[in-house]
């Protein structure tokens, strides 16, 4: 597959001794060993270079290769390698393609639910002219849009110093009708929101502090408790009602943040749910969040191989591939812990010849509670009575 994807793509040109497989091999190793620099991997590839070569020929790198490497070889190799690799896994296995049904509040949803939201990577101002928002600060942004019910990336756009709306026609083009996305605020667009309501696919957000509205009808009062207004408005503006020409639906709930209660104005255009159901679905916009948090706990992305912005979306994507490859480990063993415990045990077994779905089943506490269990020999060790 890759050999493949490295010629569609055009990674293979003027490729001598370092393989885009050990490329890309390589840079799977640097997110699961957690290295720091380019000498961190290269010197820890070449002291397991046996092992390596079992890995279908690969060969480990000099430091000089893998960073002209990462400059050089357009990074939609790993980008596609990712697409590829979650297509296949969940056509041969459509367990773990299709999830559980539902998440927290969202179980009583039987439409597809998908969450548009992005992460900040922080990188060095001094030496990435190419993602300098500041004078001292450099970023770059993963726009990701997940799946709610398998917990799976559906689309991804790694840029920097690009406003999260100008990507939200990008992230929700293949939103199919009846589905439900939600997103922030940062990612409303009215000629966008006006798109999808045409498509037939319902969203929820957040509403904009400077939204100007006029109310058109006001609806039945919600029996939740925290719900305080139900109504449907029209934008005040001219520019936005040539935007979004049609009606749209603020509720205004009281939710429970950070432990405190809070008010929030929510839009949407979907006018037949509960308004409880508009707010219990925003609020199911956090476990993007979650998703983020074990995504940054786990690979990564703190130290880069590369200053260019082409390295930089190679060790992303190959970030996105390695917590894709651990969570299908986590399916197929039935793993019953942490997401970050998963990932410390296959880094720690990582040159063992085990199989990895046998040796995570029977990873100590991999399949029931964690206990102590005393042995007869402790009856004679201090402290314990006979």
């Amino acid at each position: 597959m890759v050999a493949k994807l490295a010629r569609a793509c055009g990674a293979d040109r003027r490729e001598r001794t370092f393989s885009c497989w050990s490329h890309v091999v390589t840079m799977l190793y640097a997110q699961l060993a957690h290295a720091l620099s380019l000498n961190d991997v290269c010197d820890a590839l070449r002291l397991s270079c046996g092992p390596l070569s079992a890995i279908r020929g690969a060969r480990p790198p000099a430091k000089n290769t893998l960073s002209h490497a990462n400059k050089v070889r357009d990074h939609a190799l790993a980008e596609q390698l990712f697409w590829q690799m979650l297509a296949h896994l969940r056509s041969a296995f459509p367990g773990f393609g299709r999830g559980r049904r539902g998440r927290g509040l969202a179980h009583r949803f039987r439409a597809s639910i998908q969450i548009v939201d992005a992460t900040v990577i922080g990188l060095v101002a001094s030496c990435m002219d190419w993602a300098k928002h500041r004078r001292r600060k450099a970023a770059a942004k993963c726009h990701l849009r997940l799946d709610l019910q398998s917990f799976l990336p559906r689309m991804a756009v790694v840029d920097a110093r690009t406003a999260d709306a100008t990507r939200a026609a990008e992230l929700c083009a293949g939103l199919k009708p009846g589905e439900i996305v939600i997103f922030d605020k940062a990612y409303v667009d009215f000629p966008h929101l006006w798109s999808l309501h045409q498509r037939g696919v319902f969203w929820v957000s957040r509403c904009l502090e400077r939204f100007r509205y006029t109310t058109v009808k006001h609806l039945p009062e919600a029996k939740a408790p925290n719900v305080k207004r139900d109504r449907l408005v029209e934008a005040l503006t001219w520019h936005t009602r040539r935007n979004h020409p049609g009606p749209l639906r603020l509720v205004e709930a009281e939710v429970e943040v950070d432990g405190r209660r809070q008010t929030m104005t929510f839009l949407t255009n979907n006018l037949t749910w509960a308004a409880s159901s508009v707010a219990e679905l925003y609020r199911c916009r956090w476990q993007i969040e979650v998703f983020f948090k074990q995504l940054k706990q786990t690979v990564q992305l703190a130290d880069f191989l590369g200053h260019c912005a082409n390295a930089v979306k190679w060790q992303v994507w190959t970030a996105l591939l390695v917590n894709l490859m651990m969570r299908f480990l986590a399916w197929r063993s039935a793993w019953a812990h942490s997401f970050s415990r998963i990932f410390t045990f296959v880094r720690a077994a990582l040159w063992r010849k085990l199989e990895a779905d046998e040796l995570l089943r029977r990873c100590g506490t991999a399949k029931g509670d964690i206990r102590c269990i005393g042995q007869p020999a402790q009856a004679w060790l201090p402290g314990w009575a006979h």
